[in-house]
Order: structure tokens, then C-alpha cells, then sequence
């Protein structure tokens, strides 16, 4: 029932118990006039109990009309008790609901019942769903990245590059990675690739190396002794990294590991690394270079991230999609995930109902203590207003017995 719907039938009801009141006021003139007329008992007992029945129905219409305004528009004390004691009945108020609505002890029953797991996984399974959550949080990301200063962005990114890069020691960082690769044994695959490389160089270039025996040897020894100097040192050279090849042991290999392993101790601790590394930092990430990288970095994410929100068919949102399938039948099927999600649900809720009680009780307090006077006797009026009406109608009923019985007694007894 709407506001205007209510102001009817408070209007009816008023009407209801002031055309009682008149139709008594009726009767106490009509049975007035009559006793100086007519001589007769019945008419005594009309008057008494219509006179009685108008002192009930306005001193029931005044308690009434006290609790939302002044009667008659007359400021008499302790009337329009609702507009004078607004504050406090907001205090009051949100004192009983803290009270008697959000103790531990009421609200926790409640708690205890909370299951959204299975909730969630079931509306989170339909496809209908699904495209709505999406829709609405590529819309809210969307409107983000609009409202973003691209400018602001990019300096936010270039300031903490800045800082971090301030505080990172890259020859430090490349000494670790080093050493990392030396630990994980990654480093023979390197050796043992270099060694075949430079076999089936030496072993393809042969006629190279008999041209440079040739140029070095004295013009008075054979061309076939030179020939044969050049292949004994293909022969040699090319089976010698054969070996280092085949023998994951050769001691070629534990001489090399040992010398990286000295250039990463120095790389970490020699300080002119340090500043080598430094000066290169120094001259790659210059404030205006660092300026434009920022700058490239968010508009290529930027873009990227609109064109994968904008299309219903992108990567990102089969993705998320696939995901929130996961997500669904999880919630569904498997009971310890269901048990963690509620207990998590239930506890987050409880502690925050617990933390916040105050902030209901002030809420409420505030919202009534800043409604208008006026504005807060006409709400209350409204929603019982009606019913206060039938206290005026039951009073002036009541009365009327009442002055009925007594004047009943008078007659009889004194």
C-alpha cells in the first residue's frame, strides 16, 4: 500500500470516529431537549451514556491527536510529543533493534542457517546468467579505463619503475640467475651444444685450416706435409670437442662451470658490476625514455583489454566464462568447497554484524533524528494511525458504558 492509498484510508477512519462523536453529540442535545418535554426513564439513560461517551471520545481524541501535533493548533505542554521527542525516539529506537534484533544470541541462529554455496554454483550455471555477470563487469571496467587519465596512468607506472629500479641491483639479480642455471645443472646444454657446433665447424672448414698451416709454414717444406700438419689438427681439434660433446664429466666442462661460477660471485660482489649495471639502468630508462615506455605500456594495455570487453567472442571472456563454469560446478558438486565457501560466508558475517551493531543502532538514530518534525508524525501517522483511530471509536464507546453504569447506580442505589 502506497503512501497516497494510506492517507485514504486514515481519512476514513478519522471520519468514522468523529461522525461517532457527533452522532453522541446528537444525542446528548436531542435527549436534553427532550427531558423538558417528556417525562420519561429511557431518555435519562440515552443522555447519560451519550454525554459520557463524548467526554471518552474527546479526551481519546486528544491523547490522539497529543502523540502527532497540538490539538486545535494550541502549543499546550506535553502535546506534539512525536516532533518534540524526535531524537530521542530515534535513540531509543535504535537502541531496541541493536538490542533485541542484532545480539549474538539472536542473530546467530540465523547465521548458522546461511548456504549460498549451492545458491551461487546454480545461478552462476546458467548461460543467461553467466553473459549478465560479464556484461556488467566488462561495463564496470570499461567505464574505469574511460575515466582514467591516460597522462596520470602512465606517470603512476614510470614513477614506480623509477623506484623500483632504484632499489633493484641488476648485477646482482643476473649474479643469482646465473648461479640458478649453474645449480640446475641447465648450463651443460649450452657446453655440449657450443662443443658440436664448433666439431662440425672445424670438420666443414677443414680446407680453412689448411690454407692457414699453408700460409704459416716455410716455403722449403712439402705442400703434403703441410696438408698433413692441417689434418692432424682438424682431426685432433674436431675429436677433442667430440669429446667434451659425449663426456658429461670431461673436465673441460668442470673447468668452464668453475670460471662461471667465479664470474657470478664477481658480478655480485665486485663494485665496478655494480656500477657497470647502474650506468646501463642509467641510460636506458632516462626519464623521458622512461616517460614513453609507461606511456606504450598502458596504451597497448588499455587497448588490448577494450577490444578483449567489448567483443562477446574474445579470449578473455571464454576465459572467464570457462572459468565461472569451473567455479559453478565446484560450488555444486564438491561438499568440502561447499563447507568452506559457507563457513567463510557465515563467520565474515557474523564478525561484521558483530563489529557494526553500533553503526546500525547511530544509523537508525541519525535517520529518524533528521527527519523534519513534521515529516516523521505524518510517517508514523500514516502506518498507525488507523488503528489509533479505533481508540478514539473504543473510547467513545467505553465511555458511554461507563457514564451508562454509573449513572445506572445513582438511580438505584443513591
Amino acid at each position: 500500500m502506497n503512501d497516497e492509498a494510506k492517507r485514504k484510508q486514515l481519512r476514513k477512519y478519522k471520519a468514522f470516529a468523529t461522525g461517532l462523536f457527533v452522532l453522541m453529540a446528537v444525542l446528548f442535545i436531542g435527549t436534553t431537549l427532550l427531558q423538558k418535554t417528556i417525562d420519561s426513564h429511557w431518555i435519562g439513560y440515552v443522555r447519560a451514556f451519550s454525554e459520557a461517551a463524548m467526554v471518552g471520545a474527546l479526551a481519546d481524541w486528544f491523547a490522539v491527536t497529543a502523540l502527532f501535533r497540538h490539538p486545535l493548533g494550541l502549543p499546550i505542554p506535553h502535546t506534539n510529543l512525536i516532533e518534540n521527542s524526535k531524537q530521542k525516539l530515534g535513540d531509543n529506537l535504535g537502541n531496541f533493534v541493536v538490542t533485541n534484533f542484532l545480539s549474538p544470541e539472536n542473530i546467530r541462529p540465523y547465521i548458522q542457517k546461511l548456504k549460498i554455496s549451492n545458491f551461487v554454483g546454480e545461478w552462476l550455471g546458467k548461460k543467461k546468467n553467466q553473459d549478465v555477470l560479464l556484461k556488467n563487469l566488462s561495463d564496470i571496467v570499461l567505464d574505469i579505463l574511460n575515466k582514467l587519465d591516460d597522462s596520470e596512468v602512465s606517470r603512476f607506472i614510470s614513477n614506480k619503475v623509477s623506484e623500483m629500479t632504484d632499489t633493484i641491483k641488476l648485477n646482482a639479480i643476473l649474479g643469482n640467475g646465473i648461479n640458478y642455471l649453474l645449480d640446475k645443472n641447465d648450463h651443460q646444454r649450452i657446453i655440449t651444444n657450443l662443443s658440436s657446433q664448433i666439431k662440425n665447424y672445424i670438420s666443414e672448414n677443414d680446407e680453412m685450416i689448411k690454407d692457414r698451416v699453408k700460409k704459416g709454414s716455410y716455403t722449403f717444406i712439402p705442400a703434403f706435409v703441410d696438408n698433413k700438419i692441417a689434418d692432424k689438427i682438424t682431426t685432433g681439434l674436431s675429436d677433442f670437442f667430440k669429446e667434451i660433446e659425449q663426456d658429461p664429466n670431461h673436465e673441460i666442462r668442470n673447468l668452464i662451470t668453475q670460471k662461471i661460477y667465479d664470474f657470478s660471485t664477481e658480478l655480485k660482489q665486485d663494485p665496478k658490476w655494480e656500477e657497470e649495471f647502474k650506468n646501463i639502468k642509467n641510460d636506458l630508462l632516462k626519464n623521458d625514455k622512461l616517460n614513453e615506455y609507461s606511456n606504450d605500456i598502458w596504451i597497448s594495455i588499455k587497448n588490448t583489454l577494450t577490444k578483449e570487453l567489448q567483443d562477446d567472442e574474445s579470449s578473455l571472456k571464454k576465459y572467464l566464462s570457462k572459468n565461472l563454469n569451473e567455479f559453478s560446478q565446484n560450488l555444486k558438486n564438491d561438499e568440502n568447497f561447499q563447507k568452506k565457501i559457507d563457513d567463510w560466508v557465515r563467520v565474515t558475517a557474523y564478525k561484521y554484524i558483530l563489529k557494526n551493531t553500533h553503526q546500525f543502532g547511530n544509523l537508525i538514530s541519525s535517520t529518524v533524528g533528521n527527519w523534519q518534525g513534521k515529516e516523521l508524525s505524518e510517517k508514523l501517522e500514516l502506518e498507525v494511525g488507523k488503528d489509533l483511530q479505533f481508540i478514539r471509536v473504543n473510547g467513545t464507546i467505553v465511555g458511554g458504558l461507563v457514564g451508562l453504569i454509573i449513572y445506572t447506580i445513582a438511580n438505584f442505589f443513591l
